[in-house]
């Protein structure tokens, strides 16, 4: 009975990863956020830099992807 594989085990791990995403993107936007402010610039993304944040994350969903391997 011990080895038994709770049968809710896929949406645990779909709510715990929309959690940890929700956190880390709050975090992200509060850093963000601080940084502008104590700069005094105004809120802008160069395209180069949005792209380059897209592939970097891109990368990182094929890396946890590559965890159940």
């Amino acid at each position: 009975m011990e080895n038994e594989i709770d049968p809710n085990w896929k949406m645990k791990v779909v709510i715990i990863g929309g959690v940890m995403g929700a956190v880390v993107g709050v975090c992200a936007a509060y850093i963000y956020v601080r940084k502008l402010e104590e700069s005094g610039e105004k809120p802008s993304i160069a395209t180069k830099e949005a792209v380059a944040v897209g592939f970097s994350l891109v990368s990182l969903l094929r890396q946890i992807a590559n965890m159940g391997s």
